[in-house]
């Protein structure tokens, strides 16, 4: 069972993990993590993620004032989300070789320059080239993630993941509802100059607010060697394996709603405007919110039940999804099960695998989250082109299977499943 002694600090060689802490832990130790500031990590991180989702209900609009056409205007949110994957794999480890703090301020600034491209593009050359950098550096919000981590104390790590982790599926589900007001009120490009606006204030507050030194010291390995040690960590550690397994079929069913839910709503006899398909995101929230619940019972010691139930719970909130076009109401039901299901289980994966190696937190959320990129990839394809083909109900079969093969997964490995990352000494199950 990984914990905060023997788990949270064992090596696998140098390669997989780095170095070991130094004088400047001690004052990274000394930092106080209070509520307010991992609210402000929280935020931070919605605000990062949501760019990634902004252009979704704006395409139209983009396509008409540059004139796209419409194969090029589905190249936004392909670059955007190519950008993110490559974040994750080549920008995100950095969190374990070099200052945290910097590097985020860095990236956030960055990311407000990316912004701006994309506000003031003349051309859809520029745009698109804009949009994949802003899909790069939004990977912030993973570096976010490892940073409160590292800064939390192992027994209420899972708590502080779960709220910094609200933070972020807020952000997702609100993106568009926001972005779609913005537009409506003061045009697409105003969206992303609000957004380069807000990133900017908040790369100056982060620089005031983060400590100067983490509890962690960054590692001596040089970067190929970082990377390579990414793939190594996956070689060596099975519970990784398995929370990315998980990751990638819970994220698949979560795309699969958000990517084809718009169809059947904007179609008789519903015919819902985009603003009304929006308004179902802050109905999401209240399931995202929940999923401080689950870092707490992971605190507790309860993964393993948790991840159990919340699969449960995935699979049956396809139930009344599947009557979506005869009731909102079971719509709504169906959307708060899934995402506080899916949300439960990401918080109590990232709990578990970053008490593997502290040392190494970065590189293993980074890894993580690919898995993330290619389940949310799946979904979104699959279920577009299934909907086309056979309609709603097909979509809400494929759901439920992502589900159903997460169960499964769970049911065969649940006695090898380790227990939650609070201060244990060991790796054997509980």
């Amino acid at each position: 069972m990984p914990g905060n002694g023997e788990a949270g600090t064992r090596a696998t060689g140098a390669e997989a993990t780095g170095a070991g802490c130094d004088g400047n832990a001690e004052e990274g130790a000394a930092f106080a993590l209070t509520r307010g500031i991992v609210i402000l990590f929280a935020v931070a991180c919605g605000a990062a993620v949501a760019n990634v989702y902004f252009s979704q209900p704006l395409l139209v609009t983009i396509g008409e004032d540059l004139a796209m056409s419409p194969a090029l205007v589905g190249g936004v949110v392909t670059l955007t989300h190519v950008g993110y994957g490559l974040g994750l794999f080549f920008l995100v480890p950095l969190g374990d070789m070099v200052n945290r703090r910097k590097l985020i301020v860095a990236q956030l600034l960055l990311l407000v320059a990316a912004l701006t491209v994309v506000a003031v593009a003349p051309t859809a050359a520029l745009l698109l080239a804009g949009m994949a950098a802003t899909g790069l550096l939004a990977v912030v919000t993973q570096t976010l993630v490892a940073f409160a981590a590292s800064l939390a104390p192992a027994a209420g790590r899972g708590r502080v993941v779960g709220l910094v982790t609200s933070g972020v599926v807020t952000g997702i589900l609100l993106a568009r509802t926001a972005s779609g007001l913005i537009a409506d009120l003061a045009g697409w490009r105003a969206v992303y100059l609000a957004s380069a606006t807000l990133t900017a204030l908040l790369a100056l507050v982060l620089y005031r607010v983060l400590p100067r030194h983490a509890a962690v010291a960054p590692t001596t390995l040089r970067y190929g060697q970082l990377l390579r040690s990414t793939i190594t960590l996956f070689a060596r550690e099975p519970l990784l394996r398995l929370r990315a397994l998980f990751c990638l079929l819970i994220f698949a069913s979560f795309s699969t709603l958000w990517s084809s839910v718009a169809l059947p709503l904007s179609e008789a006899p519903y015919s819902l405007s985009h603003s009304e398909i929006g308004a179902f995101g802050l109905i999401g929230v209240v399931g995202a919110l929940a999923a401080t619940v689950a870092g707490r019972l992971n605190d507790r010691g309860r993964s393993r039940q948790t991840t159990g139930i919340a699969l449960a719970l995935l699979a049956a909130s396809w139930l009344p999804l599947a009557f979506t076009r005869s009731s909102l109401w079971a719509l709504a039901a169906g959307v708060v099960l899934l995402d506080l299901a899916v949300q439960a289980v990401h918080v109590t994966n990232q709990t578990l695998i970053y008490a593997l190696h502290p040392d190494a937190g970065s590189r293993l959320i980074g890894g993580y989250m690919v898995f993330y990129s290619i389940g949310s990839a799946t979904g979104a394809i699959a279920a577009t082109s299934l909907y086309e083909a056979a309609g709603w109900g097909a979509v809400c079969v494929l759901g439920a299977a992502f589900s159903g093969l997460g169960l499964v997964a769970w049911a065969f490995t649940r006695d090898a499943a380790p227990g939650p990352a609070t201060g244990a000494t060991s790796h054997r199950p509980r």
